[in-house]
């Protein structure tokens, strides 16, 4: 369903990205790991049309996008949310979800399904200034569910939250996946969590591919726990 062929990004002299290449699955979901600096949000970035890539390409239902722009990759059905917050705080959580639904170009009502979905109907009215952080991050999935989307993209959607609101979102997450057969690239920094909730990930190490493939097989990675779990990315393997 998606793929990307050697991508790489510089910027100036620094690589960012260096020749890239991951496939993901129809209706999986599949993780990426990897240090603080390892390149991971800034590949989201180059596939959603932020940063072009300074080489490589990238495909999505047979089609060359590489070097689309962020609209026209909404419209094609790929959506994604961001790890900083990015809800608009003066507008109420049922016009964020619409804010959503219109830029996809998709039905307005879809944001009334969303909001069902998200179990966000009380919160329907309230202004987003005035939510929590977990049911920001609620909206701010809700608004990239509204928009229709085929592939959804998650950059560190569980970041600052509690271990039962990580288990709630996680739970939400498996449904968007099995209920509605969306496929989700899900950016974490906890392996515990990538290992439970994906078969299959790839783990970033100086914007180099250091593993890629079975979940399952990653604490035994030579390479893995060597960089990640003993070296840099020593604090992330667990909550």
């Amino acid at each position: 369903m998606f793929a990307t062929k050697d991508i790489s990004k510089s910027f100036g002299k620094l690589a960012a990205l260096s020749k890239v290449s991951f496939e993901v699955e129809e209706k999986e979901i599949f993780g990426i790991a990897g240090p603080n600096g390892a390149g991971k949000s800034t590949l989201f970035n180059v596939i959603t049309g932020i940063y072009p890539p300074t080489s490589g390409q990238i495909f999505f239902e047979g089609r060359e996008i590489t070097n689309y722009k962020p609209d026209q990759i909404c419209h094609l059905g790929i959506a994604r949310t961001f790890q900083i917050p990015t809800a608009f705080h003066t507008l109420s959580v049922y016009d964020n979800l619409r804010v959503g639904a219109i830029f996809g170009a998709r039905r307005p009502h879809s944001a009334d399904e969303v909001l069902e979905l998200l179990g966000l109907e009380q919160v329907r009215d309230r202004p987003a200034r005035n939510l929590d952080l977990y049911t920001t991050k609620l909206v701010m999935l809700g608004a990239a569910l509204a928009t229709d989307c085929k592939l959804l993209m998650l950059d560190e959607p569980m970041a600052g939250l509690s271990m039962v609101e990580i288990q709630n979102f996680l739970k939400i997450v498996r449904r968007i996946n099995q209920e509605k057969g969306i496929t989700i690239i899900i950016i974490e920094h906890l392996l515990d969590i990538l290992i439970s909730l994906t078969k299959r990930m790839l783990i970033l190490s100086d914007g180099q591919v250091l593993y890629l493939g079975p979940s399952s097989g990653v604490a035994e990675d030579r390479r893995v726990v060597e960089v990640y779990l003993g070296g840099k990315g020593g604090n992330h393997a667990q909550r």
